[in-house]
């Protein structure tokens, strides 16, 4: 399996959902995706951390009332998070939540990029990320659609240091990669290029399995709702599912 034992500036590293109802999240994800569950405690909210094959892959936390709709998040690796929150600024994004201190786990902060979007800030310590990736039942892929395209572009190299290469430049598909070298690891797509255009900007994450038709099955059995009809695509078979309480995802195929 692919092992994320290093972290990359910038590089999505954690992804976690925010949800009203704890309870049933664990039930619904543990359920399509085989996860095991750990409580961290009291002391940090009884936060929850997802395990698959016993390597930590994503968490969950309560959301309060105040936070908007139950959503997962995207967060990227900083090495230093007050660092990258005067960059987001001077490069015209906006702090929702200052860097804050998560016991001897790490620091993490929540900023807006200039399309809307909101972005979550990791800055590791004990807590590298997620261990895994590309694999059934862990984090596959990450894309940011966006209503200001090429500003957006521009505002993930200059406030956290991406390197990009552009994927598609046809009009009706425009879509621009995050690089290390040959590996990408992001996506920006022009919001645009879709039908009907989404409402806002927003980061998806996608989470790999084996057999999308037959996760789709289970989830829906468990009280999930097919958002966009799987099919097949260049990059597998791709699905956009809501969880029970409301929070979107994706599925893409990776192989067992």
């Amino acid at each position: 399996m692919p092992i994320r034992n290093s972290l990359i500036t910038g590089a999505p590293c954690w992804v976690d959902l925010g949800t009203s109802d704890p309870v049933r999240g664990r039930d619904f994800y543990s359920k399509i995706f085989g996860w095991t569950c750990e409580d961290t405690g009291e002391e940090f909210g009884h936060y929850t951390n997802f395990l698959k094959n016993g390597v930590m892959v994503a968490g969950m936390a309560k959301s309060e009332g105040n936070m908007g709709p139950d959503a997962w998040t995207v967060y990227l690796s900083s090495p230093d998070a007050d660092a990258t929150l005067g960059a987001v600024t001077a490069a015209g994004g906006t702090v929702l939540m200052p860097s804050m201190k998560v016991g001897t786990f790490g620091t993490m902060a929540i900023v807006s990029d200039t399309s809307g979007a909101s972005v979550g800030v990791w800055q590791a310590d004990q807590h590298r990320g997620f261990g895994v990736v590309e694999e059934p039942g862990a984090p596959g892929w990450f894309e940011l659609v966006s209503k200001n395209y090429d500003a957006t572009v521009d505002f993930y190299r200059t406030a956290f240091g991406w390197h990009t290469r552009p994927m598609s430049e046809n009009p009706e598909f425009k879509y621009t990669v995050m690089v290390d070298g040959e590996a990408q690891l992001a996506g920006i797509m022009d919001a645009s290029g879709i039908s009907p255009e989404p409402e806002r900007s927003a980061w998806q994450v996608y989470f790999g399995v084996s057999d999308v038709d037959a996760t789709i099955a289970i989830a829906v059995e468990n009280g999930g709702k097919v958002v966009a009809q799987p099919e097949d695509s260049p990059y597998g078979r791709l699905a956009g599912l809501a969880d029970p309480t409301g929070a979107l995802f994706k599925l893409c195929s990776v192989g067992s």
